[in-house]
């Protein structure tokens, strides 16, 4: 018998293939002489992966592929803010287990992924809701700018075009034997 998953209802919005995921994490350098690794982009598909800790992940991937458009790019932080700021995800799923998950899978090449080294405000604007303010103090002005939505925008544009570029090569594989998305496991909404 199968674990029913009770989800919050989305209405008639339909899931949608080709969202990305992207997620920051602690710093890495793969090998000598490299840039530091700080955030990672993946296929919103790689959440079913069999190594992603399960009902977890195919819970996230519902929430992240519902209403979404064809290769929009989600942080983990726009999830946050969709979920009460992050009073919901207890009851969607262990995000921080997952990410590990799926930055092990990347590591280990059970999935394409995107590694970036974001410089510092550009990583803060990701980390924060769609609607967060960053401020950063401009030293030879001695100044505080302030960043938000526009400037994060920007940011994801420019990790967009990359995703474009690496995927027109090859488009991003999400790993092998996926499980089902939740509308196939409930047949739908």
């Amino acid at each position: 018998m199968k674990e029913e998953l009770n989800m919050p209802d989305h209405g008639p919005e339909q899931s949608t293939s080709g969202v990305y995921l992207l997620f920051a994490h602690e710093p890495y350098y793969p090998g000598p002489g490299t840039q530091e690794i700080n955030t990672t982009v993946v296929a919103a598909d790689s959440l079913l992966h069999p190594h992603v800790r399960q009902p977890d992940g195919v819970r996230i991937h519902d929430l992240l592929t519902t209403g979404r458009q064809p290769g929009e790019i989600v942080p983990l932080a726009t999830l946050t803010h969709e979920l009460n700021g992050g009073a919901d995800w207890p009851r969607i799923g262990d995000w921080q287990g997952v990410t590990l998950d799926l930055l092990d899978l990347a590591h280990a090449g059970r999935c394409d992924a995107l590694r970036l080294g974001l410089p510092e405000l550009a990583r803060a604007l990701l980390c924060t809701g769609p609607h967060g303010l960053v401020r950063v103090l401009d030293a030879t002005a001695d100044d505080v700018v302030t960043c938000g939505s526009a400037e994060r925008a920007v940011v994801l544009d420019e990790v967009g075009a990359l995703l474009a570029a690496v995927a027109a090569e090859q488009p991003f594989w999400s790993g092998g034997s996926l499980l089902p998305a939740l509308g196939r496991l409930t047949g739908g909404r």
